[in-house]
């Protein structure tokens, strides 16, 4: 047992005798307190046992202490007890910005993810709105750390509050360089989409172009996932222990400055050069190439979107930070006495910017389905130019009378009437004659006469019975008039056909036997010629 150590006693303030310590201006047993292993923190005045903590500065010491090692009245140190410091106003400050910018990011959500055209399966709808989605998780995540990081100056042990600040603040940085990555793919997409659009057979999705276009999102979001499970699944317990400044140095620090923190950023780096690649890869297909390494330089900076002059290098930062707190414990904002400048310029800045520079080109840009009509609309009116056609206005029909009535015959003639010389005098002349042969004709076709009955000499008929119509006859009365009247306008000097209804009297034989019999003179009829007619005694004959 000689290798083992005593723990050496607690030292505590004097009190009236030796087994006597005053505290907060309350006497309590030194006895008790060495028996039950309370320490005294003079750091943050707290009493802990490391299973139980308790704040004894004034007016939170307890005045009474038990031969059991219980305080009465205590109050437990992982509460918020302190104001608020600058570390929480700040936050705050930034957290009202995000929640601002957050409701310029569903605005423009709403107006750049709404569909004009059909969905295609080339051009998905949702690959137009991760940009704006990344921008959310950015805006939800910066609000949580920072609400929560007001509770990091309040309490007295470090605790909860810290963990939760910093976890999703990594998570921040890691949605500001996917915000920037799905800016720049979505805009090489649509510099896609507006090439091959008057002719969708030009590119190939299965060349190299296709093929390189499709693994490099794979490519960066490998990088990224490999970041996310280097910094965020791990034992954060050891960051909590900031609670002396000998704690902060030999538990805090080394866990904060680990291989794995100082390992992710470089993984983040990675992911920011294929944004670099793929930008470089849309400018190289999609626009006009240059000739000569001056030009081709001039060139990819001329046809770049201005927003991402100032977007990537922000996405930089966020990388170069996230590395200096992995290096440098002082700048971190895994330490709660950190540098706030370093912390906020450096850490919340960055991704407070890109939202904002992404919801003012979203204002500015329109809606691509939107655009995209309209370049077909200018297509299509450059290819009229070129065949000399000229649209009228739409105010051109309106004056001309070329309003549909709802009759597809009578607009027809009336179109045709027009065309041969006519016009509204002819259509006023056409419909008073309507007007005029409408009453007479209903008054002398209300009758329904029945044609003779008839019956062949065959047993059966293979004839197909009359279609059926669902028009009435005052329909067809009013299609004929319309007809009549209207090839009276066209050639007035032919005689008028006769009226629909006694047409097929005309066509029938004058000579038919009274009473309804006849005689089929058919050749394939099976019973003589000479046979006297069959008479009709009842409708079973029939």
């Amino acid at each position: 047992m000689s290798h083992l150590s005593t723990r050496d006693p607690p030292m505590w303030p004097p009190g009236l005798d030796a087994n006597d310590t005053v505290i907060g201006g309350v006497h309590f047993n030194v006895t008790t307190l060495n028996e039950w292993n309370y320490t005294l923190y003079e750091g943050n005045w707290t009493l802990s046992n490391w299973s139980r903590c308790y704040l004894v500065n004034p007016p939170y010491t307890p005045p009474l202490l038990l031969s059991n090692g219980t305080f009465v009245n205590s109050t437990w140190c992982y509460l918020a007890t302190k104001p608020s410091g600058p570390r929480a106003n700040i936050g705050v400050g930034f957290a009202v910005a995000f929640a601002l910018c957050l409701v310029f990011v569903l605005v423009n959500l709403t107006r750049h993810g709404k569909l004009y055209l059909p969905a295609t399966k080339r051009f998905y709808a949702i690959g137009r709105r991760w940009q704006w989605y990344w921008a959310i998780w950015i805006c939800a995540t910066a609000l949580i750390g920072l609400f929560t990081g007001i509770d990091v100056d309040r309490y007295r042990v470090v605790e909860l509050p810290l963990v939760l600040n910093v976890f999703f603040w990594f998570l921040m940085n890691m949605g500001s360089v996917a915000l920037v990555w799905e800016a720049v793919r979505h805009w090489g997409s649509w510099m896609e989409r507006q090439f091959i659009d008057p002719n969708p057979f030009v590119l190939k999705q299965t060349d190299r172009r296709g093929m390189f276009e499709f693994w490099l999102p794979l490519f960066f979001y490998l990088w990224w996932w490999l970041d996310f499970f280097l910094v965020v699944p791990r034992n954060w317990g050891s960051v909590e222990l900031q609670r002396s400044p000998e704690q902060t140095i030999t538990k805090a620090e080394p866990a904060a400055t680990d291989i794995r923190f100082k390992i992710a950023p470089f993984l983040l780096f990675i992911s920011w050069l294929t944004i670099l690649v793929s930008l470089w890869h849309s400018v190289r297909h999609y626009e006009a190439k240059n000739r000569g390494l001056l030009n081709r330089i001039i060139g990819f900076i001329r046809y770049v979107p201005f927003r991402f002059i100032f977007m990537i290098p922000l996405a930089l930062v966020v990388i170069a930070y996230q590395a200096l707190a992995a290096w440098v414990f002082d700048y971190s904002p895994l330490k709660k006495d950190t540098n706030l400048v370093a912390m906020y310029v450096g850490g919340y800045t960055p991704a407070l910017l890109l939202v904002i520079i992404l919801c003012i080109s979203g204002f500015v840009r329109p809606n691509e389905d939107k655009e995209l009509i309209r370049q077909r609309r200018q297509r299509g009116a450059e290819a009229d130019r070129e065949l000399g056609l000229t649209h009228k206005p739409a105010w051109w029909r309106r004056l001309r009378g070329d309003i549909g009535t709802g009759d597809v015959v009578r607009d027809q003639l009336y179109r045709n009437v027009r065309e041969v010389g006519g016009g509204r005098r002819a259509q006023h002349v056409a419909e008073q004659r309507a007007a005029e042969v409408a009453p007479t004709t209903t008054t002398t076709n209300n009758t329904f006469e029945m044609n003779t009955i008839r019956r062949s000499p065959s047993v059966s008929s293979n004839a197909a019975p009359p279609p059926y119509s669902t028009a009435t006859r005052s329909d067809q009365r009013r299609n004929d008039q319309t007809v009549r009247v209207a090839a009276s306008l066209l050639f007035p000097n032919a005689s008028n056909p006769p009226p629909v209804e006694n047409r097929d009297r005309e066509a029938e034989p004058s000579t038919q036997r009274p009473g309804g019999y006849d005689r089929s003179t058919s050749t394939r009829s099976s019973v003589s010629i000479t046979a006297p007619p069959q008479q009709i005694r009842s409708m079973l004959d029939v």
